[in-house]
């Protein structure tokens, strides 16, 4: 079943459009399912159980964290995640570049934009992410990339509003690209997008749209 469902996700992604799909909560076994059947790309939100599966798992997974991420975690993930998605300030930006800074590498990452209309999810304000980039000390941290942007979309079943809401955010990626990323190639993604309603984020601009229960059916909460 999930490599049925993994093939029809693909099947619904445009050309230049990413599924990661998310593993999180779901055991090595159903991970493999998906492996095998192609796909490479997969989401975690938890630092821990993203390194125990990386421990266990074959090597050649792209791992991509996606959850809200602490200060004194990042250490255990730098060695091997190839995109965080969800740096939601720039205290967190300087840590990942400490942490990558000691193991020689460079970390890509996502800065995350809070677009929804509930407070329980994170992420920079427009006007903070703005400001934040306006005073250029990012520009100082060598072992960071800034890639891209990510956000989430309101839980609700109002269409308009999730179409809004992923059009802001696809707005304010084209206003920084054009502003402080111009001549970056490596500037490029908008993570929008989940199991509910990621065809509404292709349409307005995603590139990585980050597909969990649609694949792996209901999480088991832990």
């Amino acid at each position: 079943m999930i490599a049925e469902n993994i093939k029809q996700v693909l099947s619904e992604l445009p050309a230049g459009v990413r599924l990661v799909a998310v593993s999180k909560y779901h055991p090595n076994e159903a991970i493999l399912e998906a492996y095998q059947a192609g796909q490479r790309v997969f989401g975690e939100s938890k630092v821990q159980e993203m390194t125990a599966k990386y421990e266990s798992l074959p090597k050649n997974i792209e791992w991509h964290f996606i959850g809200h991420l602490q200060t004194n975690k990042i250490k255990y993930i730098v060695p091997y995640v190839a995109l965080i998605h969800s740096i939601d300030s720039y205290k967190l930006l300087v840590e990942v570049n400490k942490q990558a800074e000691k193991t020689g590498k460079v970390i890509n990452c996502l800065l995350q934009l809070h677009i929804a209309e509930e407070e329980t999810k994170f992420g920079f304000s427009f006007k903070e992410c703005e400001d934040m980039l306006a005073e250029q000390k990012w520009q100082e941290l060598r072992n960071i990339r800034l890639c891209g942007l990510m956000g989430m979309a309101t839980n609700t079943e109002n269409i308009e509003q999730i179409k809004k809401e992923f059009c802001s955010l696809s707005n304010f990626f084209k206003k920084i690209k054009r502003t402080w990323f111009s001549d970056t190639g490596t500037f490029q993604e908008v993570s929008m997008g989940m199991s509910h309603d990621y065809k509404l984020a292709i349409t307005a601009g995603s590139t990585l749209v980050r597909v969990g229960s649609k694949i792996f059916g209901e999480r088991i909460y832990k």
